[in-house]
C-alpha cells in the first residue's frame, strides 16, 4: 500500500488510511519501534477498530508506512538515478536517498524488522537498481572492475552503520559516503580477497539485503 488510494475505497477510506500512515510514521519516530497501535489510531483521529479494518496487526501497517514513505521519497531517487547518464552519479543519487531514507525512518524500520514486515519483495527495487547501476559504473570504467555483486550491499551496510555514531537527523553520513565513493574509484586500486556469499534477509536483519 502506497500514498495512492488502493483501488475500491471509498475516498473517505482511503483518506483514513492515509492519515493512518502518515500517524505511524510521526509516532515511530517520536516514540520508537514499540509505540502502540492505540496511539497511532489516536493521532490519526480515528478509531481502533478502523485502524484494524484496514491493517489487521502490526506487520501490515508498518509495512504500508514503509511502502508509503519510499513511494514519496525513495523511488523518485531510483528513478533519477536509473536515468542518469553518468552511471556513478546516479549510484551516488541512490545511495544518498538510502541513508536519508534509513535516518528519517530508523525507528519505522525498527518496528518493522520487529514485526518480520522486511522482506526480499519490499526491498527488491533497491537492491536491482544497486546492482544495474554498479554494473554500469564498472563498464564505464567509473568505478573498479572487480567489484563482486555482494559488495555493493555489504558497502552500504557499513555507511549506515555511522548513523548511529551522531546525532539522530544529522547528515555527517554524507562525508563517510563521499569517502566510501572516492574509494571506489579504479586509480590506485589493490586487488581484492575473494568474496563471500551474503547471507539471507532473515539472518542479516538489513533492511535493503
Amino acid at each position: 500500500m502506497t500514498t495512492d488510494a488502493p483501488r475500491g475505497l471509498r475516498a473517505d477510506a482511503a483518506r483514513n488510511v492515509e492519515r493512518i500512515l502518515r500517524a505511524a510514521r510521526e509516532i515511530y519516530a517520536e516514540h520508537g519501534p514499540d509505540a502502540q497501535l492505540d496511539d497511532i489510531a489516536r493521532h490519526a483521529g480515528v478509531g481502533v477498530s478502523t485502524l484494524y479494518r484496514h491493517f489487521p496487526n502490526k506487520s501490515a501497517l508498518v509495512r504500508a508506512a514503509l511502502e508509503q514513505s519510499s513511494a514519496e521519497h525513495l523511488n523518485p531517487a531510483i528513478e533519477r538515478a536509473l536515468a542518469d547518464d553518468d552511471p556513478k552519479r546516479g549510484l551516488i543519487t541512490l545511495i544518498e536517498a538510502t541513508m536519508s531514507q534509513v535516518a528519517r525512518q530508523h525507528n519505522t524500520l525498527a518496528a518493522a524488522k520487529n514485526a518480520g514486515a522486511i522482506t526480499a519483495e519490499l526491498t527488491a527495487p533497491f537492491r536491482e537498481s544497486l546492482d544495474l547501476l554498479t554494473r554500469r559504473a564498472q563498464k564505464a570504467g567509473l568505478i573498479r572492475a572487480d567489484l563482486a555483486p555482494e559488495d555493493m550491499p555489504r558497502v552500504v551496510v557499513m555507511l549506515i552503520g555511522v548513523l548511529w555514531t551522531m546525532p539522530p537527523h544529522s547528515d555527517g553520513w554524507r562525508r563517510y559516503a563521499t569517502l566510501v565513493l572516492d574509494a571506489l574509484s579504479p586509480a590506485g586500486a589493490s586487488p581484492l580477497p575473494p568474496a563471500v556469499p551474503l547471507l539471507q534477509l532473515q539472518q542479516t536483519g538489513d533492511w535493503f539485503i
